[in-house]
């Protein structure tokens, strides 16, 4: 997702080194991953801007991966769509945004616009109003919603941002500044009671509260509302035809606590243009395995995987 939306400097990844900064103690700390191949896995070097932050930044880059439960290879036995993106995406999985004030920032400045154009925006904001932390050469800012609650309209609005965009963001800043919005509080309450808190806030709706609760919280949510999930959803589950939500809500109840990966894959092989051809395997499969008396399962998804890249090189 870094890679298609572009470089905000608040979030930066280059295909190997991802940089991002977080508030520990109150304090805007930077850390760098970088990503090695280890044959099946990834080996992951951390580097930190400040020793004293390695412990908690340790245990979030442990945590920024949504993985999937045991559940999930049940689904996969249910589900042959589902089946076969992880085959042919075995290590897609969704990057929780911890850092709460840049997650709602990048829901406002996604509002009615190209992900490209938002990754532009916020990079204004960050090279205006942030602050710049290298680590071993790899650069990244950071925002303060201390600082940016004190801002006029105007100010981030000479950043082409609409002037209702400014106010959200703003808005959003001083919630967090005051200390009546932070990730711990969320945390304790229920995803109806966090959605209820997020959209108190002027500029935040129930498609900004629930991509808090799915790429924030890593809570098993499915975005319905969101365009993106209803084309995927429509091309997986209805023939291409474009479902409503409560059409998302229905088809997707099945994902249950594995909604989030099986979300993210979903939207990953809509973005690469691969979901039309993942499908239309899966079905044949499917298709097959009925007509065999036989129920379609992660082997059989393989088996598509292995049809997919036979047809490419032919």
């Amino acid at each position: 997702m870094f890679r298609r939306s572009g470089d905000d400097l608040l979030d930066r990844w280059d295909g190997r080194t991802f940089v991002r900064s977080i508030i520990v103690d109150k304090e805007p700390s930077a850390f760098a991953c970088t990503f090695e191949s280890a044959g099946d896995a990834l080996d992951v070097h951390m580097r930190v801007q400040n020793v004293c932050h390695r412990d908690e930044i340790e245990r979030i880059v442990r945590g920024m991966f949504i993985a999937p439960t045991p559940h999930f290879a049940e689904l996969m036995q249910r589900d042959a769509v589902i089946a076969a993106l992880h085959a042919l995406y075995p290590g897609v999985r969704s990057v929780r945004q911890i850092n709460l004030f840049n997650a709602l920032l990048r829901c406002i400045s996604t509002q009615q616009v190209n992900l490209r154009w938002a990754a532009t925006c916020r990079r204004r904001l960050a090279k205006t109003f942030g602050r710049l932390h290298v680590i071993d050469g790899s650069r990244v800012h950071s925002l303060a919603p201390e600082q940016i609650a004190t801002l006029e309209i105007a100010d981030i609005r000479a950043l082409q941002f609409t002037n209702s965009k400014a106010e959200y963001i703003i808005n959003v800043a001083r919630a967090i500044a005051s200390g009546r919005l932070t990730i711990d509080i969320l945390d304790r309450l229920t995803s109806e009671q966090i959605i209820s808190r997020l959209t108190a806030i002027r500029g935040i709706g129930l498609w900004s509260a629930e991509w808090i609760l799915a790429r924030t919280l890593g809570r098993p949510h499915v975005v319905a509302g969101d365009l993106g999930v209803c084309k995927a959803i429509g091309i997986a589950y209805f023939g291409g035809t474009m479902p409503s939500e409560s059409d998302v809500r229905c088809a997707t109840a099945h994902w249950g606590e594995s909604a989030a990966v099986a979300q993210a894959l979903l939207l990953h092989a809509l973005a690469e243009k691969t979901l039309v051809e993942i499908v239309a395997s899966a079905t044949e499969v499917v298709a097959s395995a009925k007509a065999d008396d036989a129920i379609a399962s992660p082997a059989a998804a393989l088996g598509t995987r292995r049809a997919i890249a036979t047809r490419r090189t032919t």
